[in-house]
């Protein structure tokens, strides 16, 4: 069955810039091969927490070249469990968080265009106060082109930091970032989220501070929940474009990590994935095969 969304059927869809006409999205998704990642609920674990040997055991690997997935991906639901609950590094848990959400992703490509789509099924809601009461739902993944330290080994955490807002005691005017980021040298983090309020999307970049929007990669980006699930379809020009934009080539790998944020969370309250390889026509974690 076709997964194209029109913006009347959705009532949440948003689209930008030009080319919209000519972007291809697999008419058939049921035949994208589909790779499913648990997001989990991460607690208070900020890149600090993650690299301090004291605090965290597997900082000996990762400085022996592990990568965080290698080592947790069998235990990514029972981690979220115990942060969820709060009995490991969550000093204020929600009850009735879900502690981790199984998430169908796919990727494609149709030369121009990047197609990516998330879909899950809706965890069961908290009835905790709605932290973003315009958005019950966000999705966002973030592309890195290989120039980051460490961003092979542990994806999005670079840009987590104990310092920004949300975190325990931290400045709530300071954003996600990434130590040493900066445009002109390439490290960076391409950033593009969705938002269901409104069906935004917003195409920006994190560097040495978080800025939603400036890219031109973004073609349109799609929401819609059917009963208890979601699915969210993103459409990227593989060019990319604007300001913070990686441009992807078919043949070559990038490290990718996204987020969803349910039950109208914001901040850190969110469910992450760990890092994984988004390959264009080339051998990776999630591969976007030429459709």
């Amino acid at each position: 069955m076709s997964m194209k969304f029109s913006a009347i059927a959705l009532g949440v869809a948003l689209s930008f810039g030009a080319g919209v006409a000519n972007a291809a999205e697999p008419a058939d998704w049921s035949k994208v091969a589909a790779k499913k990642i648990t997001v989990f609920y991460p607690g208070v674990s900020p890149i600090e927490w993650i690299t301090k040997g004291s605090d965290h055991g597997g900082a000996r690997l990762l400085k022996k070249g592990e990568t965080c997935v290698g080592c947790h991906e069998e235990e990514l639901a029972d981690m979220g469990q115990k942060m969820a609950s709060g009995s490991k590094i969550e000093p204020t848990p929600i009850a009735g968080k879900a502690p981790s959400i199984p998430v169908s992703v796919q990727a494609a490509h149709d030369g121009e265009n990047l197609y990516l789509r998330f879909n899950w099924k809706e965890p069961k809601a908290s009835g905790a106060a709605k932290m973003d009461a315009d958005n019950q739902v966000k999705v966002a993944f973030m592309l890195e082109g290989n120039k980051v330290e460490r961003a092979d080994q542990s994806g999005c955490w670079e840009t987590c930091h104990s310092d920004a807002r949300t975190m325990p005691g931290a400045d709530d005017k300071k954003t996600k970032y990434v130590k040493g980021g900066d445009l002109a040298s390439g490290k960076y983090y391409d950033l593009i989220q969705w938002r269901s309020g409104k069906g935004e999307g917003h195409d920006g970049y994190v560097a040495d501070k978080r800025v939603e929007d400036g890219g031109k990669g973004l073609v349109k980006a799609e929401g819609k929940k059917d009963g208890d699930t979601w699915t969210v379809v993103f459409t990227r020009k593989l060019a990319g474009g604007g300001e913070g934009d990686i441009a992807l080539a078919t043949g070559k790998t990038y490290n990718f990590g996204f987020a969803v944020h349910d039950d109208h969370a914001k901040g850190r309250f969110h469910q992450v994935s760990m890092g994984y390889t988004l390959g264009i026509d080339a051998k990776a974690d999630i591969v976007a095969a030429k459709q």
